[in-house]
């Protein structure tokens, strides 16, 4: 089937990315049109046409230590389809000061209604340049609690695998991390080509893109940074004692505050009253205790501090959006 010249996606680089995230999205994009085709026997059609793009196009020291060579320098780029940011892979504060004349060309890109899009620490960058104030945007959940406090402007949705943010400028596209990246880049290819070249995308490179939300990967230890230290110690009280039954009026008591006063301010340091941190710490033992092995449902109730089987379940499934048998399935180490 005939189509019009390809996309021009520019990808991102700079010193401290993750390598993976970079060659990912040169291969995901340039074999778009070209696999398939080769696997059916087809007229190979390139969908994009996707460049590296470094500032004075100079080679490219990746996280992991791989040297990557540029294919343009991005103060030539002077329109693009697509602007893809990829993972930071080291010390997101270090590669964003490094790395700071990149933000004006973003800024500059921004205004040529291109789509730009981040995958995981990436938002950092597009954040770090203004272009997510008061936007919708997601990242690594891992990176959640760091990207709130330095850019209270954005809307993250840290639950989300992909959200998508429009404005009259254009699109800006954010995934959360890791394989994310996939869906997002099958996303913009369905965008940019139909979701039948997107499919056989999905087909090609084996990728499974029905994810829905980060819940599944999170880990509730990652609520602790915060400088409330009575509230650190309830929680710490919880961690340790919640397979047994817990009642906010005794942990209350126990801190020498009022329940109300209690909620207050595990809502102010943590962003759940205290009822939901011990419902996710237990949620959180019984994902390690799935992922370690074999376990009946009753048994893994009753090690997490559920007597109720159905409510333990419905809770785990709230948290995850998936049933405890279902997250077995995916991540247990038996079952790798």
């Amino acid at each position: 089937m005939p189509y019009f010249k390809p996309f021009n996606v520019i990808v991102l680089g700079f010193d401290g990315v993750l390598g993976s995230v970079l060659a990912g999205a040169l291969d995901l994009f340039s074999f778009t049109g070209v696999s398939w085709q080769r696997f059916s026997n087809e007229a190979v059609e390139p969908r994009f046409k996707v460049q590296i793009a470094s500032l004075g196009g100079g080679d490219i020291r990746c996280s992991n230590r791989l040297m990557m060579r540029a294919h343009c320098d991005i103060q030539d780029v002077t329109e693009c389809d697509l602007l893809l940011v990829p993972t930071i892979g080291d010390s997101i504060d270090k590669v964003l000061k490094q790395n700071n004349g990149l933000l004006p060309h973003l800024k500059r890109l921004a205004n040529t209604n291109a789509d730009i899009a981040s995958n995981c620490s990436g938002a950092f960058f597009l954040a770090e340049a203004g272009l997510l104030d008061h936007k919708v945007a997601t990242t690594h959940w891992g990176y959640a609690n760091k990207f709130k406090a330095d850019f209270p402007l954005v809307d993250l949705q840290e639950n989300q695998f992909v959200t998508h943010a429009s404005d009259e400028l254009g699109s800006i596209f954010c995934a959360a991390g890791g394989s994310a990246f996939y869906d997002l880049g099958l996303l913009l290819i369905e965008r940019y080509c139909g979701r039948e070249i997107s499919t056989q995308v999905a087909k090609t490179q084996i990728i499974d893109s029905k994810r829905g939300n980060q819940n599944s990967y999170t880990n509730v230890t990652l609520h602790k940074p915060h400088s409330d230290q009575l509230v650190k110690q309830v929680q710490e009280f919880i961690e340790q004692n919640f397979r047994q039954p817990i009642q906010v009026s005794s942990l209350a008591a126990m801190a020498n505050i009022t329940p109300r006063t209690l909620n207050r301010r595990f809502q102010a340091s943590v962003a759940m009253r205290p009822v939901e941190y011990i419902q996710a710490v237990r949620i959180e033992q019984a994902k390690r205790l799935l992922e370690l092995g074999d376990v009946s449902i009753k048994s893994l109730a009753d090690q997490v501090g559920y007597d109720d089987i159905s409510s333990f379940t419905r809770l785990f499934k709230r948290a995850t959006e998936l049933t405890p048998k279902e997250y077995q399935d995916k991540f247990s180490r038996l079952a790798i």
